[in-house]
């Protein structure tokens, strides 16, 4: 009798062996098995490994939850929220919806709900950022492994997933994850119409940028020619059918985008809060001045105006993402992928348009290159945390990259582009040396990364050649095994360290400190107290601080505090420089110099700033406030923010996040006061710009000041002409 053997399991292009397709039952204990193991054309190890990668971003991300700070200026607003839906719509600061935060609300309104929905608190906040950061990396290797195969999405799930900057910000209460996770989504919904070449997934992806937008505001469009430019090329449609569906997307796009903006600004201004960061109180001005143009140019506001920006990343450049500060947070494979784009595109060159592979390295190298030229030669304000938005294009490079080249190195076609992998693995495994060869001394963790990074390194490169000349492929296998060893110790170091320090609530690093403005260490403030994480009600109970406790009228401290939307205001004092909208910048971050300020972040001036509230005058507002809407007015945003979180009670911010907006005036502060709903203002003796001297005049002339606490007035109804 004849037996026929079971024909061999397939082998994909990337190597990856299939497994023979089982019954299909289709009821729900296959699709149950199939979430677990994957689907039948896959390798065995493919499901598991992606769950393990998903597992270990988690723990990243949501590990040892009660470290992390967040940003006050964002915690405030999200519990404003919870207590006003109004504010909650708005974005508002405090709960008497006074004025806006200076971006959009959509991140805001995401952990607003779920703070709704669970209580006020750090793993409420935290628990939506955890999960887009991890639906992140699920999300870019579902759209890899469609084009590149499973070795390939796993490469570049674990390459995001060890980003440390990604580690740093998705555990905090910045929007940059959501901005991410949305921008995937849009991708995402771009290639399935470039497949396709149906209109409604652009009209999705479309939508997707859109909701980005509301959350980051110009920073979401980055992308933008790279999904216009992939869609008009590659897109499995005719010309006229692709010119069309792109400006049926670009409506959808335009609407999603605009619709808040356009809301706010219709309502009259004095049915609203006042749109913090803007100069006129409207979001367009907000769109195209503080958080457009002014983030490129340096303007803090007007379209194409010059202006000084605090750079808390280095000084702008080509170099940047490769100094000292930027290197350690995302240069990593910067080397690799770029070598793999450029290799990549010239192995599909020949391809026909609509090819898949090339439309996909078009968009990724597109997002990967369009994000490093703004963020390297952006010359106004810049974080470092901003450059997550990169992560996810030199991710999907160096693994859709990398195994294009492996593919053309072990086959032997292409021989000119073949070889180049060697060259890859080699520049990028040196330049992890000397990314953590500047953090030697720093702990034992990054030496031993520095050691692996350099034997892993030689090795694979050793091995991909041996192997390569003995045509024994399976050397050639555990050699790019060990290339992505050496090339993922450095930022699997720097992430760890991310994981299990207590970093910067407004501007979170990985890693050692390379003298950038912020870094490891303390930031943001605390949750009000009380249970549930809600505000304490014993008036009579003092809160357990904010700040430094540094009462008014004294010298602020200069540890501690924090910069806008991100940076620690540290003492050292070199060459000095001016940052963004009043803040003092002392030397140069490649130096090793931070900036040297009030304990706020800001110089000292305004109606009250650069001073701190001690947690006793808290105690005696509380107290004193006879049914007033608002506790106290003081000069910024991060002054409000940190009594709003330890009280609990809308605070009203006169000046917005710099003490320069023009929120407040003096006829609408003799308006609150005529009303009662305002009776304490904090003021101080210098002043910036005539609205702030003109109200600091009048109030000192007609408020009775608290002696216990300098700078402190009262203002009943009775003192207003």
């Amino acid at each position: 009798m004849t037996t026929l053997a079971p024909p061999p399991a397939p082998v994909r292009e990337d190597g990856a062996r299939h497994r023979s397709a089982p019954p299909a039952d289709g009821g729900l204990a296959s699709r149950a098995r199939r979430l677990f193991t994957g689907a039948p054309e896959d390798p065995r190890w493919a499901r598991p490994a992606l769950w393990a990668i998903l597992v270990l971003a988690t723990a990243l991300y949501a590990w040892n939850l009660s470290s992390i700070t967040g940003n006050t200026f964002y915690d405030a607003a999200v519990y404003s929220g919870t207590k006003s839906w109004k504010a909650f719509f708005f974005g508002a600061l405090d709960a008497g919806s006074f004025i806006t935060v200076d971006k959009p609300p959509f991140a805001l309104w995401v952990m607003g709900l779920s703070a709704r929905a669970f209580g006020y608190g750090t793993w409420q906040l935290m628990l939506p950022m955890v999960a887009v950061g991890t639906g992140s990396v699920a999300l870019l290797y579902r759209l890899v492994k469609r084009d590149f195969g499973a070795v390939a999405a796993t490469v570049s799930a674990l390459a995001l997933t060890l980003t440390p900057i990604t580690v740093a910000i998705t555990r905090d209460t910045n929007p940059d994850p959501i901005l991410v996770f949305l921008m995937l989504l849009g991708a995402a919904a771009l290639l399935k119409s470039v497949r396709t070449g149906r209109l409604m997934p652009l009209v999705w992806s479309g939508v997707a940028i859109g909701f980005a937008f509301n959350t980051k505001m110009m920073q979401a469009y980055v992308v933008l020619p790279a999904f216009f430019l992939v869609y008009l090329w590659a897109a499995n449609a005719s010309l006229g059918k692709r010119i069309r569906n792109l400006a049926v997307g670009t409506f959808a796009l335009i609407v999603s985008s605009a619709w808040w903006m356009v809301v706010v600004d219709l309502i009259p201004a004095s049915s609203r809060p006042y749109v913090g960061g803007s100069t006129d109180n409207t979001v367009w001005d907000l769109v195209i001045g503080y958080n457009g143009f002014g983030r490129i140019f340096g303007a803090s506001s007007s379209v194409g105006s010059q202006g000084n920006g605090a750079s808390f990343g280095g000084e702008a450049g080509l170099y940047r993402m490769f100094n000292d500060i930027m290197g350690g947070q995302i240069s990593w494979l910067i080397p690799f992928a770029a070598i793999a784009l450029v290799a990549g595109l010239v192995l599909r060159g020949r391809a026909p348009r609509t090819d898949a592979r090339r439309a996909a390295l078009m968009l990724w190298g597109g997002w990967f290159v369009l994000h490093y030229l703004t963020f390297a030669l952006a010359e106004g304000t810049f974080h470092p945390y901003y450059v997550t938005a990169m992560a996810p294009g030199i991710a999907a490079l160096a693994g859709a990259g990398g195994v294009m080249l492996y593919n053309a190195f072990r086959n032997g076609s292409a021989a000119k582009w073949g070889w180049v992998l060697p060259a890859a693995v080699a520049a990028s495994s040196v330049w992890a040396v000397v990314l953590l060869q500047r953090v030697s001394g720093s702990g034992t963790l990054y030496t031993v990364a520095e050691v692996v990074a350099g034997v892993a390194g030689a090795a694979s490169v050793i091995g991909l050649l041996v192997g390569r000349f003995t045509k024994r492929q399976r050397l050639m296998g555990v050699a790019a095994l060990a290339a992505v060893v050496a090339l993922l110790a450095g930022p699997a170091a720097y992430s760890a360290s991310a994981a299990s320090s207590s970093t910067n609530g407004t501007n979170p690093t990985a890693g050692p400190s390379t003298g950038g403005m912020g870094g490891m260490g303390g930031g943001g403030g605390q949750r009000p107290s009380g249970a549930d994480g809600g505000p304490g009600t014993n008036s009579d109970e003092a809160p357990s601080g904010s700040g430094d406790g540094q009462e008014m009228g004294q010298p602020p401290s200069n540890s501690g505090g924090s910069t806008e939307d991100g940076g620690s205001t540290e003492s050292g004092t070199t060459e000095s420089g001016t940052a963004e909208s009043g803040s003092t910048e002392s030397g140069t971050t490649e130096s090793g110099t931070t900036e040297s300020g009030t304990a706020d972040g800001r110089t000292g001036g305004g109606m009250g700033g650069g001073t701190q509230v001690s947690s006793a005058m808290i105690t005696y507002l509380k107290k004193n406030q006879d049914g007033a809407t608002w506790l106290v007015a003081v000069a910024t945003d991060q002054t409000a923010s940190s009594i709003i979180l330890e009280s609990g009670e809308p605070v009203i911010s006169m000046g917005g996040w710099s003490g320069s907006d023009n929120a407040m005036t003096l006829a609408k502060l003799k308006s609150l006061v005529k009303a009662g709903k305002l009776h304490y203002i904090v003021v101080s003796d210098s002043g910036q710009g005539s609205s702030n001297s003109e109200i600091s005049t009048w109030v000192k002339a007609n408020g009775t000041a608290v002696s216990d606490y300098s700078g402190l007035y009262r203002l009943d109804a009775s003192d207003v002409s």
